[in-house]
């Protein structure tokens, strides 16, 4: 099996991508920081390979599918871990936030989804794809409006895969993560507290991890553990789902 992972260098990305080395699935790791994603394959070992890529640039998904492929010699399933996310408020949003968040969060998923299953549907052999969404793609969040819309978009994306790529036995669900320990958390976190006037931070997050039924945050294996199980062990009847791994925070 061979894998691609988007936003591998940290965070869940890379829990996905050693958690799939440790599978024995060849794993190409992409990421826009070289240093951290190539440190990163090298912890994973067995052949893990450091893909450098901006997704946000013209042609960048094509050319990261492309270039997996070149590495693993095909590809078998897709993680779209990739994203960006800041906290602004509503009436001081910029057209910059908004251009990075989708032109990452969002084309850059549709875009490949569409180059891997081209690749999946030649090999003849199906494949998978999970994309990452949020709880934030249902929720109304005025000062996390792009991050949040980019998720909604994220869930159109995965339905239309799906049906656009069952012919073809390649199957497409999704991961809703709750509120996690990453890098890009605790940034938006923290800007969000400045947005509202916060500078207690502890109580602050205190606060928001309250919303929690299960009542604390998860972590990037836990939901590791859930991507790689749509990817790998889940039924292959299950395509268009949605997998909600945040302690009861999104339900449905």
């Amino acid at each position: 099996m061979r894998a691609l992972v988007t936003g591998a260098a940290s965070g869940l990305g890379r829990a996905v991508a050693t958690g799939l080395t440790g599978r024995d699935v060849a794993v190409a790791l992409l990421d826009i920081d070289e240093l951290a994603v190539t440190a990163a394959a090298l912890e994973c070992g067995r052949g893990a390979r450091p893909i450098v890529q901006d997704l946000t640039a013209r042609g960048g998904a094509e050319r990261a599918v492309a270039q997996a492929v070149t590495l693993l010699g095909g590809l078998d399933i897709v993680v779209n871990n990739a994203g960006y996310g800041v906290g602004e408020a509503f009436l001081a949003m910029t057209e910059a936030s908004w251009d990075r968040t989708l032109d990452l969060n969002l084309k850059a998923v549709a875009l490949i989804c569409a180059a891997a299953g081209r690749v999946m549907r030649d090999q003849g052999r199906g494949g998978r794809i999970v994309n990452i969404t949020s709880p934030a793609s249902r929720m109304a969040l005025p000062s996390y409006l792009a991050y949040a819309a980019s998720k909604a978009g994220v869930d159109s994306v995965t339905r239309a895969a799906a049906l656009a790529l069952a012919p073809f036995g390649v199957r497409v669900n999704s991961v809703a993560p709750g509120m996690m320990d990453t890098p890009m958390q605790r940034v938006t976190e923290r800007q969000l507290a400045a947005i509202e006037g916060r500078e207690d931070i502890d109580a602050f997050l205190a606060e928001r991890t309250r919303r929690i039924p299960i009542g604390r945050r998860t972590d990037c294996a836990t939901v590791a553990g859930a991507v790689i199980w749509l990817a790998l062990d889940a039924p292959e009847y299950i395509t268009a789902e949605r997998l909600n791994v945040s302690g009861g925070l999104d339900r449905d």
